[in-house]
């Protein structure tokens, strides 16, 4: 069973959709807030905290001390192979992608 959809119907779908979508978000921007912000009072003073001194701790720290080299080597190891992989995946996926685009296109060319 195969079913025939034309190029207009297919646009104008899409662009009904499109115009739904944009008016739900207007309508949606128009709602109130849950929870508005509190008029404050022009006149009244605001109502504060009583101040208290706030106790601070000095210490003494240790100097920064560079990585060892072996950590830096692990790092810079580390960090390529992450970007290899990752470049895998990304160049698989590429590939999948476009292998299916060229075949789709391909079989369409041939009906």
């Amino acid at each position: 069973m195969s079913v025939v959809v034309s190029v207009t119907d297919l646009t104008t779908q899409a662009a009904w959709m499109v115009g739904l979508a944009m008016l739900a978000l207007v309508l949606a921007g128009w709602r109130k807030t849950a929870r508005p912000a509190p008029r404050t009072p022009r006149r009244e003073p605001m109502l504060r905290r009583r101040w208290e001194p706030v106790g601070v701790a000095e210490t003494t720290t240790s100097l920064y001390k560079r990585p060892s080299l072996l950590r830096r080597l692990w790092a810079v190891v580390a960090g390529s192979s992450l970007a290899i992989v990752i470049g895998a995946v990304v160049a698989v996926v590429v590939a999948f992608g476009s292998a299916f685009l060229v075949i789709t296109l391909t079989d369409l060319l041939k009906q």
